[in-house]
């Protein structure tokens, strides 16, 4: 499956066999513990891992000048290593060996995923539930964009300031939206302005249309008049703006609990706050998501390569899901410490991701 990363400036062709090995080691420990590694521990286990007889003394000038290059980090100056955030990119793209599901825990997911009668809300839900439960962080899906192209549009006056705008997809689909309108508008002019737009966006959706149809009104060649090329302008950014295709995006998070599990310092706690607070602000979080959306696989976000973890230090592993026409329209993935089990999570959410699509392009949902 292909990794979306970003890379850092440090490649692993810049480390020699022996540093790559002990690095390799450290990350590995630090993933299955989340404690620091000293140069004992460490030395030990390269010699029954990988055969390398080093001293202590070796391990501490090679783990000193990893520390050097921004890889490894520590608390205090005689105490054990751990990855940076840097470091633990360097691994993922370049030294993690990510394993693939097996057929039995494959069918396990879609059997838990897949129920009969669920509705798509229930089947984005169970699938939150699921990844947090296996992944030990908190599991996130984006809703669906609504890509299906448009029929009809039309505006109904609601009162002297208020007007509903009625979109009609082709799959059957009916949006209706209410929207402020210029006082004094005429019927006549909410008229003009749905037959104008529906003329233009049947069978595109809104992202297709959009910047022909406002070209085409500052140009000055649409058959409107004034009043209604800015009900119609009005009408496009507000389905555009924070919305996909006149359909805004919701979020799912379910397991937050699960981020409390083995908290047993201070720090870790702190850090598990900010994430909370993090997880507040939603809109945040459906933007980082919505990135996944120009990706072909997973896209992983470690620490403070996202400004909106640069406090609690959370990685997040994310897949997008398709639909039947394989266009992008969602994502789901997990959040929680840096030390995720970067090998299990990201196959689970890769497939998880294709469950969900699969299941959304199911009569009516």
């Amino acid at each position: 499956m292909p990794l979306i990363t970003s890379h850092t400036a440090l490649s692993l062709s810049e480390l020699d066999s022996r540093a790559r090995d002990i690095f390799a080691q450290i990350v590995d420990a630090y993933l299955e513990t989340g404690q620091p590694v000293g140069s004992r521990t460490l030395s030990k286990t390269l010699s029954q891992k990988s055969g390398l007889n080093l001293s202590a003394a070796s391990v501490r000038n090679v783990m000193a000048d990893l520390a050097g290059l921004g890889l490894l980090s520590a608390d205090h100056i005689s105490a054990g290593r751990r990855p940076t955030h840097q470091g633990l990119r360097l691994f993922v793209d370049g030294l993690l060996e990510i394993g693939d599901l097996s057929a039995t825990e494959r069918k396990s997911l879609e059997a838990q995923i897949a129920a009969e009668n669920k509705d798509a809300q229930a089947i984005m839900s169970q699938a939150g539930s699921l990844l947090s439960g296996l992944a030990g962080g908190a599991g996130l899906v984006l809703s669906p964009a609504r890509h299906a192209a448009l029929k009809h549009v039309e505006f109904v006056a609601i009162d002297q300031m208020q007007a509903l705008a009625v979109l009609v997809h082709e799959d059957g689909h009916v949006e209706n939206r209410l929207m402020p309108v210029p006082s004094g508008l005429l019927p006549s002019t909410l008229e003009r302005a749905g037959n104008y737009l529906s003329a233009r966006l049947k069978g595109r959706t809104l992202n297709m249309a959009r910047l022909d149809i406002l070209r085409e009104i500052s140009e000055g060649r649409a058959a409107l008049d004034a009043a209604a090329s800015k009900l119609a302008e009005a009408g496009l950014a507000q389905w555009s703006g924070t919305q996909i295709s006149g359909q805004k995006r919701s979020l799912i998070v379910r397991g937050r609990s699960r981020l409390l599990d083995n908290v047993d310092a201070q720090t870790d706690l702190e850090r598990i706050q900010h994430l909370f607070e993090d997880l507040e602000h939603k809109e945040d979080l459906i933007a980082l998501l919505d990135r996944a959306e120009t990706a072909e696989g997973v896209k992983i976000f470690i620490g403070s390569e996202n400004p909106l973890f640069s406090l609690s230090g959370s990685s997040v592993v994310v897949a997008p899901y398709r639909d039947a026409s394989q266009n992008i329209i969602g994502a789901v993935g997990v959040i929680g410490p840096t030390r995720l089990n970067y090998a299990r999570v990201i196959p689970m959410v890769d497939y998880t991701a294709k469950i969900v699509g699969q299941l959304l392009k199911g009569p009516g949902l």
